[in-house]
């Protein structure tokens, strides 16, 4: 799959009719810095191929497919070279001891555990170690410059943490929800129709189990031995479900009872059901003092966000940028005004 959408990518720029322009070689220049036809190329190849569908995309299709990711690549790859330009400028540059650190970081997470099953999934990943370094330093150099000249300045004050919480009081409250246990017989089909026979017999089955618990019988033993619900195998505990969540006639039922009450033989799902309440949970609202670090991370990211946005903005503004391509720069205008627009 992965040949064909870049086979046919490949054979769209030569064969659909785009304008010339786009087989320059250079399509822009950063204050000195090129992008070449073939790193856009590259990058619109692989914004397709990740694509769902990717696979049966017609001519016309992928040509659409490029129109649609252009803009977005074109912006993000003058943005990166202008903050490698920074960063630069600035002195931030990757250690040997970086790299490793990161490069055992991902081994790590990926649970490759030798040299052999690293080359292997470099291969089928189908880049080189040189590749995949100078993938991960741009990564490790456009985090550190980020860390240094954008997050070291956006701070967030308690005050603001708590007029975000008196507005958003709601994203802080628990839905009101119950644990149960169920004990389940089940109807045995009948090709023939609805066996009344069968039915009742159901029933009964599930009136006598329900007396074997009225008698003191622990319910998670007597639901492993009996029951027909896939809960059986953890002694018949089910949830937390939210209330909202409870078929109706089970919600009327639960709402009038105390812990650790039984239900009455309920008819249910193509059987008969017995549920034990084991625990409530009223709807409550988490205080503002266990809520901050969510809205931290929330109101933080948010922030970051905006500051980074503005700090690239900045770059754009003060750059030399001299475009050999009309085309792309109409795509590299439209990118950004989308990212204007949305905030991103």
């Amino acid at each position: 799959m992965k040949r064909f959408v870049i086979a046919a990518v490949c054979a769209l720029f030569v064969t659909a009719g785009l304008h010339a322009e786009i087989l320059e070689q250079i399509l822009v220049k950063v204050n000195g810095e090129f992008i070449a036809k073939t790193d856009l190329e590259k990058l619109q190849i692989n914004a397709i191929r990740d694509r769902a569908g990717a696979s049966n995309l017609t001519n016309a299709d992928l040509g659409k497919a490029i129109a649609e990711v252009t803009p977005g690549i074109i912006v993000d790859a003058v943005d990166e070279l202008l903050l490698l330009q920074r960063a630069k400028v600035i002195g931030i540059s990757v250690t040997d001891e970086q790299f490793n650190g990161v490069l055992d970081s991902i081994k790590k997470d990926n649970k490759i555990d030798s040299d052999a099953a690293f080359q292997a999934a470099l291969k089928d990943s189908g880049m080189t170690l040189a590749q995949l370094r100078k993938v991960l330093e741009k990564q490790i150099i456009i985090g550190q410059l980020r860390q240094r000249e954008v997050t070291a300045h956006v701070d967030l004050t308690e005050e603001e943490e708590k007029a975000y919480y008196d507005a958003h009081t709601s994203e802080f409250a628990s839905v009101p929800s119950v644990t149960l246990r169920e004990i389940k017989v089940s109807v045995p089909a009948d090709p023939r129709g609805v066996n009344a026979a069968a039915v009742d017999d159901a029933q009964k089955k599930a009136e006598d189990i329900r007396a074997r618990l009225v008698k003191g019988e622990a319910f998670d033993k007597v639901a492993a031995e009996v029951s027909d619900a896939p809960s059986k195998s953890n002694g018949g505990l089910i949830g937390p479900v939210p209330k909202t969540e409870l078929a109706d006639d089970l919600a009327k039922v639960i709402a009038s009872m105390k812990v650790g009450e039984l239900t009455p033989v309920m008819p249910m799902g193509g059987g008969f059901e017995i549920f034990k309440l084991e625990s409530a949970v009223e709807s409550t609202t988490l205080p503002f003092d266990q809520a901050r670090p969510q809205i931290a991370d929330k109101l933080g990211g948010q922030r970051m966000d905006e500051a980074m946005n503005a700090y690239k903005k900045k770059l754009r503004e003060q750059a030399i940028i001299e475009w050999k391509n009309d085309e792309i720069r109409k795509a590299y205008e439209a990118g950004v005004a989308e990212q204007d627009k949305h905030g991103n």
